[in-house]
């Protein structure tokens, strides 16, 4: 569909400035690549928005639907982020990976959906966000990680220009990692809630992942405030939580769907 490839390229030209834009001390903060990525973000969601209304039932929250809307999600957050500063390179990882989301979902096919509820549906969007804002939280995890390696061990690249202080990108991971808690928490509370069988809709392990990677982002967000956890734990402490919360959805939902064979 034109739609897409559109979407696509102009995410591509968007990585494509901010790629130029790294050997350049203020570069990478200029708002350029915001014109071809406010409509390629535009034209993502406007792709959810026309599938939704050509398919019968609710919105499509499938596996690939589901990845699709997270990537979009991820896109918007690193332009808020970006916008003002140069946590924009964020971009450069996530605009591409939008644009593969995006395409494989069209590639894929869509399945039509169960109407939700507002309950449901309500739990299912928070569900999207928590996912997509922690998922930049785990992307500002790895560019601390490479950061810290590279200053120990003398490595100046031309990428590290790119990059805020390890000071500020170290606070702005945990200010994402308490949004990205405060929206699985209500996640998990809405989930609790409002789904009615757990047992009959497949939701026991999601839940048990769910609510183990609750448990280290919880820790982690204490451990910052009462002992200054920070660097390397800090990473391995989110990455962890990450991962636990990728198998709670994607994991369950790829067996279910692509390997059994079942639908929600």
């Amino acid at each position: 569909m034109l739609i897409v490839l559109i979407a696509a390229l102009l995410y591509l030209a968007a990585s494509a400035l901010l790629v130029r834009a790294l050997g350049r001390d203020d570069a990478v903060g200029s708002p350029t690549w915001l014109w071809p990525a406010l409509p390629a973000m535009l034209l993502h969601g406007g792709y959810h928005v026309l599938v939704a209304m050509r398919t019968t039932g609710g919105p499509d929250m499938h596996f690939f639907a589901a990845l699709s809307l997270v990537g979009l999600g991820m896109a918007w957050l690193t332009s808020l982020v970006g916008a003002r500063g140069r946590m924009s390179a964020l971009g450069v990882v996530v605009f591409p990976l939008a644009a593969l989301l995006l395409a494989v979902y069209h590639g894929y096919g869509h399945e039509p959906s169960k109407v939700l509820g507002w309950r449901l549906a309500s739990h299912a969007w928070l569900a999207l966000l928590a996912y997509a804002t922690l998922s930049i939280a785990a992307l500002l995890a790895i560019m601390l990680w490479l950061q810290e390696r590279a200053l120990r061990r003398r490595e100046f690249r031309p990428w590290l220009r790119a990059l805020p202080p390890l000071a500020d990108l170290e606070a702005l991971l945990f200010r994402v990692i308490t949004v990205g808690f405060a929206l699985l928490t209500l996640t998990l509370v809405t989930g609790v809630l409002f789904v009615d069988d757990l047992l009959a809709q497949k939701l026991v392990h999601k839940t048990v992942l769910s609510v183990l990677s609750w448990i280290v982002f919880g820790v982690l967000l204490i451990g910052r405030r009462r002992y200054g956890w920070r660097g390397t734990k800090a990473v391995h402490w989110t990455l962890s939580a990450m991962l636990l919360l990728l198998l709670a959805f994607f994991g369950s939902q790829f067996v279910i769907e692509l390997v059994f064979g079942h639908t929600r």
